[in-house]
C-alpha cells in the first residue's frame, strides 16, 4: 500500500521504518524545512525503548543522551533541599534508561529511513478527499497524492485530525499547566549531570548542561497566573513569561535574560487528546495526534515509538486490510494508554506546587528516594509498562 503519513517526528519516522519493513510505501510530510532539533529532555524507557532496539536504532539514541546522575531540587540560594539519585530509576529499569532531547531521539530514528522513504519538507496536507479505492491527498503547495491510507503523525496540533475529526478543543483535555523550553549556548553555572530544579509557588525552571556548552531551560507554571489570556506569538509569550517569573528566586533573572537571546524557542499547553475512536474510514491517528499523554507522563516519545510498530504490524498481520488492522490496532493498546493518560493527570495535581509547604513537603518525598526500596514503592509502578509488546514481524 501507499500510505501518506504527515508529520516525519518520532512516531511517523517510526512507523515509516515499520512499514517499509513489511513492504509498503510510506511518504513522509512535514510541515518544518528540515528535520526538526531541540526540544527538551525526555526520559527514555520501557516499551518504546525495546522497538528502538528491535530497529538497531538503540545506539544512536543513545550516543545522542546523556546518563543524567542526579536530580537536583535546589532554593533561592542554589543550596540543594531536596532531589534523588538517577541510579535509582536506573536499577528499577535494568539499566535501559538514557535522556535525550526530543529532537535527538527523531533524528536517530529518522536516521534509520533517510534516503529509503520520500519525504517532502516544508509542505503540509491541506484536503484529504477519500473514495471507494483509496484517497487524494492534497498539499498546501498544491501537489496531489493518491494513496490507500492516511496516517496522521502530526502532534498535539495535528492538522489531519483537524481535517478528518474535527477541532482540537473537542478533543484537547488541558492540564492546567503552560511550559517554555529553550536553549542558551553560554550559560553559566553549569552543572554536569545534573538535573537543577528550582519551585516558587505555582512555578518552576530546570536547567540541564547540554553538549558543547549549551544549557536546556524548562519553565512551567499553572495557567491561572495568566488570569485567563493566551499570548499570540513568541513577543507577548516572553513577556508573559518574563511577568511570571519575575519574583521566582534563584537564577529567574540571568535565565529570563538568556530566553530573549534564544534561537529556538518553545511555547505550550500541557495537555492530552483524548478521543472516541482513533481511526475514520481510511485514516488513523499516531502518536501526540490521537492520544498524546503530556510530558508530565514521562514516555510520551516511547508510547509513540510504540503505536507505530503496533500499527505498521496490525497493517502486516492483517495483509494489508486496513479496517481489521485499525481495529486490532486501537483493540490493543487503548486500555493501556489510557492508564497512561490517567497517571499523568493524577500526577498534574502535584506536579508543581501552589505553597511553600507543598513545595517543603515535595522536597522531603524527594530525599526518601535514598532509602532502600523507596524508589521502587514511589516510582516502580510509572515505570513498568503493563504492555506485553507484541511480536508483530
Amino acid at each position: 500500500m501507499k500510505v501518506a503519513i504527515s508529520g516525519a517526528g518520532i512516531a511517523g519516522t517510526t512507523l515509516a521504518y515499520w512499514l517499509l519493513r513489511a513492504g509498503h510505501e510510506p511518504i513522509l510530510i512535514e510541515h518544518a524545512p528540515a528535520p526538526r532539533t531541540g526540544g527538551y529532555l525526555m526520559d527514555f524507557w520501557g516499551v518504546g525503548y525495546t522497538v528502538a532496539e528491535r530497529m538497531g536504532v538503540l545506539p544512536a539514541v543513545r550516543a545522542a543522551g546523556y546518563q543524567v546522575g542526579e536530580v537536583r531540587f535546589v532554593d533561592d540560594d542554589g543550596h540543594k533541599v531536596g532531589g534523588f539519585s538517577v541510579d535509582a530509576l536506573r536499577e528499577l529499569t535494568e539499566g535501559r534508561l538514557t535522556s535525550v532531547a526530543r529532537g535527538a531521539l527523531a533524528h536517530a530514528i529518522y536516521g534509520a529511513v533517510e534516503g529509503r522513504v520520500e519525504t517532502m519538507f516544508d509542505d503540509q496536507i491541506a484536503a484529504i478527499d477519500e473514495h471507494d479505492t483509496g484517497v487524494r491527498v492534497t498539499l498546501q503547495s498544491g501537489t496531489q497524492r493518491d494513496v490507500d491510507i492516511v496516517v496522521g503523525a502530526d502532534g498535539l496540533h495535528s492538522q489531519v485530525r483537524k481535517l478528518v475529526f474535527g477541532l482540537e478543543d473537542r478533543f484537547e483535555k488541558d492540564l492546567g499547566y503552560r511550559f517554555a523550553v529553550f536553549e542558551s549556548a553560554d550559560y553559566a553555572p553549569r552543572d554536569e549531570d545534573a538535573y537543577v530544579i528550582h519551585a516558587a509557588t505555582s512555578r518552576q525552571i530546570a536547567r540541564f548542561a547540554l553538549s558543547d556548552g549549551r544549557t536546556l531551560f524548562l519553565l512551567v507554571f499553572k495557567k491561572e497566573l495568566m488570569q485567563g489570556l493566551e499570548p499570540a506569538g513568541p513577543s507577548e509569550t516572553q513577556a508573559l513569561l518574563r511577568s511570571v517569573f519575575a519574583d521566582a528566586g534563584w537564577e529567574a533573572a540571568p535565565i529570563l535574560t538568556a530566553m530573549d537571546a534564544a534561537a529556538d524557542f518553545y511555547f505550550d499547553r500541557v495537555s492530552q487528546i483524548r478521543m472516541p475512536s482513533w481511526h475514520s474510514g481510511r485514516v488513523v491517528l499516531v502518536g501526540d495526534a490521537g492520544m498524546a499523554v503530556s510530558f508530565l507522563a514521562g514516555e510520551g516519545a516511547g508510547l509513540a515509538i510504540t503505536e507505530a510498530y503496533v500499527l505498521a504490524g496490525e497493517l502486516a498481520r492483517a495483509q494489508d486490510d486496513y479496517k481489521a488492522a485499525f481495529a486490532a490496532y486501537e483493540n490493543r493498546l487503548r486500555p493501556f494508554i489510557e492508564g497512561k493518560q490517567h497517571a499523568a493527570e493524577n500526577f498534574a495535581a502535584t506536579f508543581v506546587p501552589k505553597t511553600q509547604f507543598g513545595i517543603w513537603l515535595r522536597n522531603q518525598a524527594t530525599k526518601l528516594m535514598a532509602l532502600p526500596g523507596a524508589a521502587n514503592l514511589m516510582l516502580g509502578q510509572s515505570l513498568r509498562d503493563d504492555f506485553t509488546l507484541p511480536d508483530l514481524f
